[in-house]
């Protein structure tokens, strides 16, 4: 029994009684400092994340989304970009055409099961209605109001404000919500940064508009057409170009591509008669800042704008990143009135 229970030491001489083998044993675990060692060797081999990568993580991910939001703000300013830019117009019911594109989607979805084919479905038909109503608007009204700009401005207005209580007795006044792909639901992550499916297609469908209007503009018949007729109407009028075929056509292209926007935006959030409201002043900028006519600026403004929103939304707050981005614009304008690119025409002298 007392070698089981050994009586507590109580002085140093009582210590060197003690058998060797219980002194030893004593000293058998490794000093603290060759456990600190191993510590910091460890440390070294799988370094914790420290408050600066962390930071870094944040940025890249509010960077993405906000290109994912200058990408809707392209397929917005794009149609802007041939009403505006090249035609002069302020079409003020631009933002009702993204309206007509997101409820054809909706309508789709309702009639065609399976979202992923209604979607494909819905992107050129949107592209019509939303084409063929500026199309009709550009017919009825535009066409008379060319050299009164103020004019067109209120006309528009109030063909927007009729295009939205129109929405609202058809579809009713609440927003609705449609459905995703599948393929659409999920995110991909990448070191930290999350690139959600939705927005990457977003991406994707913005940049295969430029491409496919640059290439309209530069290499079509009709493009050239355009192209005369901004540079020089009468010239272009005298040289046998039927101007009044190339402007509805023109508001045909601008006004569909306002209607694949409002797809886009399917997948984003619900939508809503006045959905269109919501964005038609950013792009209003973005065609401003970028340049008049200029497709190159509008496309480097809309995701220089939209990194900048959303990263100063997660420093301060929505409304203060909205006032911090406009005093932004005002003083870049009061610098260069004419955009980042102005429209180069030739000279007759």
């Amino acid at each position: 029994m007392l070698a089981q229970f050994p009586a507590p030491l109580k002085g140093r001489g009582e210590l060197s009684d003690q058998p060797r083998t219980t002194r030893t044993r004593q000293c058998t675990p490794n000093p603290p400092s060759s456990k600190a060692k191993r510590g910091r060797r460890g440390s070294r081999a799988h370094p914790p994340r420290t408050p600066r990568s962390r930071y870094m993580t944040v940025i890249l991910n509010q960077s993405f989304t906000g290109i994912s939001i200058g990408a809707v703000l392209l397929l917005i300013a794009l149609g802007l970009t041939l009403t505006f830019g090249q035609m002069g117009v302020i079409n003020m019911a631009h933002g009702e055409f993204i309206m007509a594109g997101a409820y054809t989607t909706y309508v789709l979805q309702k009639d065609i099961s399976g979202a992923g084919i209604s979607l494909l479905v819905a992107l050129p038909l949107a592209f019509l209605v939303a084409g063929g109503l500026g199309a009709l608007l550009e017919w009825l009204l535009i066409r008379r109001l060319y050299t009164r700009p103020l004019d067109t401005l209120l006309v528009t207005w109030g063909v927007s404000l009729m295009l939205q209580q129109l929405a609202r007795d058809i579809f009713g006044a609440p927003n609705v919500q449609t459905h995703a792909p599948d393929l659409l639901t999920g995110n991909i992550s990448v070191g930290g940064i999350t690139f959600a499916n939705n927005r990457l297609f977003i991406l994707g469908l913005a940049l295969l508009c430029v491409l496919g209007l640059t290439l309209i503009l530069r290499l079509t018949p009709l493009g050239r057409r355009i192209r005369a007729v901004v540079q020089n109407r009468d010239l272009a009028e005298v040289s046998g170009i039927a101007t009044g075929r190339v402007d509805r056509m023109t508001f045909f292209i601008g006004s569909g591509l306002a209607g694949v926007a409002g797809v886009a935006l399917t997948l984003v959030g619900p939508i809503g008669p006045t959905m269109g409201t919501n964005y038609i002043v950013d792009a209003f900028l973005v065609v401003v800042v970028g340049g008049i006519a200029q497709l190159k600026g509008s496309v480097i403004t809309a995701f220089a704008l939209g990194v900048l929103q959303s990263v100063l939304e997660y420093s301060t707050t929505v409304s203060v990143a909205k006032v911090i981005v406009l005093v932004a614009i005002v003083a870049f304008l009061q610098w260069r009135p004419q955009g980042l690119y102005t429209l180069r025409t030739r000279s007759l002298a």
